[in-house]
Parts: C-alpha cells; structure tokens; sequence
C-alpha cells in the first residue's frame, strides 16, 4: 500500500477529501503498525516510520471514509516498571471519531493469563476488538446557530438518549433509543412544553460495557465506562456504525437547536473503560500506560484510583491534557455542543494528591478560546481524601449543587433545624460562591439526578430496593433523605397517594421557583419509577426507560405551568445574589428590601423563629422592584411581588398576608395543595391558609381591564380528578 510520511498533527484519523492522515502519540513505543480491516476482517499492516516529538505518523492516499483501523504497538512489557507493551493487541486509536463493533471480553483482551496476573497472554486480540472508523468530516449544517441562553434564563433536562425514548410510540420503532429519537418532533415539542433550554445527555462518548455486567445478564447503561473521547456511542445510531453515527449526532444538535434547545454532555475524563491491573488492554494501557495512567509510586504494576472504578488519567502529563482539551474543542467545533458538565471534576484537579482548583488542567481552560465560552458544569466531587469540593470551582465554572438536593429533600421530609439552610439554598446559596465572585447561576439546582431515586421514588420509598443489580442490595446510596409518605412503594391508599402527589408539586415548584439553575431528571415531569431502586447504572431495562404510556399528564401540565411561570418572570431568576438593602433603581419609591422573610404572622422573621428546631414555616417575599439589574438597553429589569408561603407541618397554617406596602391585594398563582382555584384577590392582613406540606405562591394583584377567563386553571385542576394547583392567571397555565 502507498505510504506517504504524513504530519504529526492533527491527531487520530484524517480525511482531507483525498486521502486520510493516521498520527497516535506513544513515548513509549520502539515501532507501532496500523491495521486496517476490510469488510471480511482481514488485516492489513502498515509499518508506521514516521515519528516527530514521539507522534508517529503517516499518510495513506487511497483510505476514505468508512475504513476500519487500529494500532499495534511494539515496546518493553514489564507491568513493574509502568509498560504494557504488547504487538500482540490491537489498540483502538484514542482519537478515532467514530468505532464500529464493541469488544466481547475475549481472554485475549488481557494482558495476562487468567489466574496469573504476572503472566504474559499473547494472544492475538484482533477478532474480538472495536475498531476505529475514518470519518467523513462533512456535514451540512444549513446556517446552524447555537441558542446561546443566558444561564439565569436556562432550563436544563437530564437525558439518556436510550431511556428518553425507546418506549415512545411517536418514535419511528427504528428511531428509538437512537440519536435521531432524541432529534424527533414528538421529544421536541415534549421539551418545548416545559420549557427546556438544555438537554444534558448522559455519556455518548464509546463507552464499554462491563464483562462482569454481562455475565450477570446485565449491561453498562448509563455509560460512565469511556474508551473513545471522540467518538459517538455506536449503539445510539439507528443508521450504522461505520462513521454514520457521526452525522446522525451532528443531526441531532441540528434539529435540537432549531427548536432552541442546548445540548450538553456529561463528559469522563476521569478515568478510561480499562480499569485497574486487571483490567483488559484495548487502548490506552498498551499505547503509552505510564503517560495515560496515575500509577502507583512504589509498584507501577499498580493504579491510583480516585474515581472508584480502578484507574484515574493522569491529567498532570502534557499529552493527556492535550487530549482532553483536543476532545472538549472537537465536540464544540466540529459537533457544535453547548456545553459539559464533568462527571467526577475533583479528579481533573488533583496536583499530586489534593485537590487544586488552581491546576494545570482549569488554567487551560481558562485560557482556551473555545471551551473557555461553552458552558462549564463540574461534579464538583470524586471518591479520593478531599473531594467533595462543592463551591470550590473556579469563577467560569457552576456546580452541580450537592448541598441543594440534601437540604430540599430534607426540607420537605420534615427534618428539623433545616430553615435556615433551606432559605440559602432557594435564594441561591451565596455562602457557597459569592466569595469567589460567582452568581446565583453557579448553582445548578437538581432534587434528583440519574444516580438516586427518581422523584416518584424519593417520596414512595424509605428504603432503596436494589436486588435487580445482582449485588444483594449492598450498592448504591443507603442515606437517600426519602420519605415514602406513609407506606413503602406500591399503595392502594388514597391519602398516602395524594400526598405523594403534593409532595410531587412541591420539589417541583421548589426547584424551578429558587434561585439558580434548575435541572429536572427526565421522567420526573411524569411521574417515572424505578420501583425504589436507587443505582440503576446496570438496567438497561424498562425499569429505567420512561413509560410515555402511563405518563401522569396532569404532572406534566403542572411542570409546564410553573416553568413559565420562571420563564415570565425575572424575579425568580435574578442574576446577582440578594442584599436585603432597599432598591436604589426603583422606580415608583418603594424602599422595601428586595427579600422580606415572614413569619406566619405576616412578620419578619425573628432569630427565634429560624431557630425553633423544627422544619417549620416561612414566607419569602421577592420585590419586583428590587431586582437590580438592568437590561441590554440599560433599563431597570422590573417586575411584580411575590410572597412564596411554605408549610412542611403536618397541620394546616394560617398566614397573614403582610401589610398594604408589600402590596394592596394579592392573588394566589400557585397552591400546590389544589385549594386556590379562585379568582378572589385577597386583601393586606388577610388570612390565607396553606394546606399541610404544601406551596402557595401569591403574587401582587393588579386589576385587569378585562376580567380573565379562568376556564384554562379549572379545567387543568380537574385533569384526571386529581387536583393538581393552580395557577389562576390563564396566562402562566400551559394549556392540556
């Protein structure tokens, strides 16, 4: 075959519309073959002579899109010292842009003769590896623009691309679970009902199903297992895995963004699919194991592990970082995502051993043009000694909010002395990032993310369930803040089911109404369950799809209503923290502070009040005037009052409306106890009743010229005979 010497950048495989350039880093290497594989599989190497600044490198006129291929590698195999060189394994190439097949655990993928780790396994792993496919970098994009929301106006959906959809009827059958089901106009318009900006897609990158799942029957479904940083997930293309999963993808951030909606990935860098020394050698671990992995100091047969799945990258050596910045700047570029949220972001900051938010790693994203701009959303959080760095992150970074999801859940379960914890974190936890100069939008607020119970779960379940996993109910987290409303899972109890139900609204209302940035599971919106099982990372399975069958339509409709309720007004979504100071850009001399917190006697809170040991009562009230922030045309951003009431007592409370200067008259938006379906405006002084464990949210009443029609609110609260809230003003109720 025609060789050229080709050039040692850009790495992986590339086409230029004549013929493709291979270039794969490996310091370690004496000599390394490329390997290319026809449709039969038969091989085909190429001495590869090439070698710049330990890039190796060369130029193949005739391969075109579609041609498989993978890397021999020829070195030292001494495991001691750090090297695992072995020619005898095919090596998938870490910049490949697309894959085709999957590995199935062969013994040949080893290193090492089962039973013998210190032995040497030679054979020939070829038939049974995943192959790199070249790929056609072209795609037309037809005038593609990034919505580029604002993060104080985003709504963001976590979302498997499977689970999303391979129950949904509207779905074409071949489309589902694929790339092109997540693009369908029945997934988009269900997002545009809520409201959704962003669609956050758990893991795409090639990941690996584990062998020990599949032994058990079992599969690796949430896809935190990563071999390709490049590469589209083969599995979620409904069109081929011969490079065609690459345009299927770009199709989908296509039609996603014409819509408006975002797309973000839940990225690993953390660690790789080849797990400890035990683990197979497919990629990385027979290229240059000492450079791709944190080894052990005193036996580098060995492995650190921060990230408890058996290896960490080493992201203190120049090539890794440049692999992961080359991976981050491709997916933006070439695939026009939106953003990252990195799973495990603790463990790209370790210097050494502790945790820096000052390394190499965040000051090349600082500095990076591209990645610097996309939106940057950390797991601020690994299993190493001083991982949990929640408010830690740097100033163009957000956080999933850990602290969040505990304090909420404990909130409305009832746990006592969370008040004042609770009022932080819904006014956007200041404690946590305005020391570094961030916004409330640092905080990503989530209730329920893919690795718990889902809403429905968290308030039917005391207890995780998890004996489908195989592992005797010994995985997944013991402490879940749940409380199953009176009976474990499954009831016929009228009570217990409507105050589920209640509960449903309240986390809902809570998430979307607090300061920051929401993020909704997908499902919860619909009342989704795994039937109490807490850690369904191995169910690929209709326990962990969404059942669009017996969606809970009125949840829906409620989800819908409330996020525009957010989305029309800016007062729940302000972009500085509050200061409890009077509104120097007020524009009709109203002094009042842009947050009271009132008792239930329609009083500011009193120390003792915060302080009465239980879970308790409070009313917030959100000056529209006070909101101190100007617009793009330099005009004060104004808006109405709010008074949000909570009660997470088993009793009813009477509150009293604060005096005539909070507001003359108020009417009810919001009940999430399904008791405010009037249209009565309630006086200054008045009493108002907020049913036990429930939400009111009243805002300032203003007469409208014309008497609004209220038919919308009463026909939702009637959906399915379940009383579900409502709003009274038509124009913040999403119409069945």
């Amino acid at each position: 075959m025609e060789t050229w010497p080709g050039t040692a950048y850009p790495l992986g495989a590339t086409f230029d519309g004549t013929g493709t350039n291979f270039a794969i880093f490996s310091e370690a290497a004496q000599r390394v073959e490329l390997c290319l594989f026809d449709d039969d599989g038969v091989e085909t190497r190429v001495e590869v002579i090439e070698s710049s600044a330990f890039i190796w490198h060369c130029y193949l006129p005739l391969v075109q899109p579609g041609q498989r291929y993978g890397y021999r590698v020829h070195g030292d195999y001494n495991p001691e010292a750090g090297h695992r060189l072995n020619e005898n394994k095919l090596l998938l190439d870490p910049y490949a842009k697309a894959t085709s097949g999957t590995i199935d655990w062969d013994p040949s993928l080893f290193s090492y003769n089962f039973g013998d780790p210190d032995s040497r396994n030679d054979d020939d792993s070829a038939p049974h590896m995943m192959l790199g496919v070249v790929v056609n970098p072209f795609f037309d994009w037809l005038g593609d623009r990034p919505p580029r929301t604002p993060y104080s106006e985003s709504f963001i959906y976590e979302a498997h691309v499977k689970g999303l959809t391979e129950l949904m009827e509207l779905v074409p059958e071949s489309q589902r679970g694929t790339y092109a089901g997540v693009a369908h106009p029945a997934v988009i318009d269900h997002l545009q009902k809520l409201g959704v900006t962003a669609i956050e897609l758990m893991p795409v990158h090639q990941f690996v199903n584990d062998g020990t799942l599949e032994e058990k029957g079992l599969r690796n479904y949430w896809g935190y297992n990563t071999i390709g940083f490049f590469a589209p997930h083969n599995a979620y293309s409904s069109t081929g895995d011969r490079g065609q999963q690459v345009q299927e993808f770009k199709g989908m951030v296509r039609s996603l963004h014409d819509a408006g909606i975002e797309v973000i990935l839940d990225v690993v860098y953390n660690h790789t699919a080849e797990g400890n020394h035990l683990g197979p050698t497919i990629s990385f671990k027979g290229i240059d194991n000492e450079a791709y992995y944190r080894l052990m100091d005193d036996d580098k047969r060995y492995y650190m592990d921060y990230t408890g799945t058996g290896n960490t990258l080493n992201v203190r050596h120049p090539h890794v970082l440049q692999l992961i910045m080359d991976s981050l700047r491709y997916w933006a570029i070439e695939m026009h995502v939106d953003g990252f949220r990195f799973d495990l972001a603790s463990a790209l900051a370790r210097d050494l051993y502790d945790v820096d938010k000052l390394s190499t790693f965040f000051e090349l994203v600082q500095q990076d043009p591209i990645v610097s701009q996309v939106k940057l959303i950390a797991e601020p959080w690994d299993v190493g000694p001083g991982g949990y760095q929640v408010g830690n992150f740097p100033a163009q970074w957000t956080e999933w909010n850990g602290k969040y999801r505990d304090t909420v859940r404990d909130f409305w379960r009832g746990e006592p002395s969370t008040l004042g914890e609770f009022a932080s974190r819904i006014t956007g936890s200041a404690d946590l990032y305005e020391h570094s100069g961030r916004r409330p939008v640092a905080s990503i607020n989530f209730v329920t993310a893919h690795d718990g119970f889902t809403l429905s779960d968290l308030v039917s379940y005391n207890e995780k369930h998890n004996d489908a996993n195989g592992e005797g109910n010994n995985d997944g987290e013991s402490h879940n803040r749940s409380w199953n409303s009176g009976a474990e899972g499954p009831t016929d109890d009228a009570e217990v089911l409507a105050l589920r139900a209640r509960q449903h609204r309240n986390f809902l209302t809570t998430l979307l109404l607090s300061q920051g940035v929401p993020m909704l599971l997908h499902g919860d919106e619909l009342g989704r369950t795994q039937q109490g099982n807490n850690n369904t990372y191995a169910q690929d399975s209709e326990l962990s799809w969404i059942h669009w069958d017996t969606a809970d339509q009125p949840l829906i409709e409620f989800t819908a209503a409330i996020s525009r309720l957010r989305k029309d007004h800016p007062t729940f979504r302000r972009s500085r923290f509050f200061d409890g100071h009077p509104n120097a850009l007020a524009v009709d001399g109203d002094t009042l502070s842009d947050i009271v917190w009132l008792n239930s006697d329609g009083e500011e809170m009193r120390t003792e009040d915060w302080d009465e040991g239980r879970a308790g009562t409070v009313a917030m009230y959100l000056n529209g005037d006070g909101i101190r922030e100007r617009d793009s045309r330099g005009q004060p951003v104004v808006d109405v009052n709010f008074l949000v009431c909570f009660n997470t007592d088993a009793d009813d409370v009477e509150f009293r409306l604060p005096p005539a200067i909070y507001a003359p008259q108020w009417e009810i938006v919001v009940d999430t106890a399904g008791e405010g379906a009037d249209a009565i405006p309630r006086p200054a002084g008045a009493i108002q009743t907020v049913k036990s464990r429930s939400v009111v949210v009243l805002r300032a009443y203003t007469a409208p010229e014309v008497a609004p029609d209220h038919s919308v609110a009463a026909s939702l609260a009637g959906l399915a005979g379940t009383p579900t809230a409502l709003a009274l003003n038509p124009d913040h109720v999403v119409e069945p």
